[in-house]
């Protein structure tokens, strides 16, 4: 462990869903690194179906994948009165400001732009799941 960031979110259950492939891989390295344990999936249903077994303490989901994107997964997961509390961390290339509104709306505590930093990442989970534990 690196720094008191890595472990403030040592053993924290931390959720990743996007179909890049890269960004799953590079994401769950930066997070065991800190001493997370990582679920990932690579879309919104098979998170969905995860998350329930997993119970994730903070979700990273990515706006863009096929079949149910981030948007969608996003409100499925806070109208959910067993998950409404677990934070959720939008993922995105963009920078839009449309984006971050839509991204509210749904109900994400922050947005990320890709691609990341391991302080991004950390600081985010810092934030949010620490208020929640």
């Amino acid at each position: 462990m690196d720094n008191d960031l890595d472990r403030d979110v040592a053993d924290l259950k931390i959720m990743v869903i996007d179909d890049s492939k890269t960004i799953r891989r590079t994401a769950e390295l930066l997070l065991k690194k800190a001493g997370c344990s990582v679920m990932t999936a690579t879309d919104g249903f098979e998170a969905l179906a995860l998350i329930a077994d997993g119970r994730p303490d903070v979700i990273f989901v990515d706006i863009m994948m096929p079949r149910l994107d981030g948007y969608q997964t996003c409100a499925l997961i806070k109208n959910s009165e067993e998950f409404k509390h677990t934070p959720v961390i939008m993922l995105s290339s963009k920078d839009g400001l449309f984006d971050r509104a839509r991204g509210r709306i749904v109900g994400s505590e922050q947005y990320l732009t890709k691609p990341f930093t391991k302080d991004e990442l950390l600081g985010a989970i810092k934030k949010h799941a620490l208020k929640v534990a």
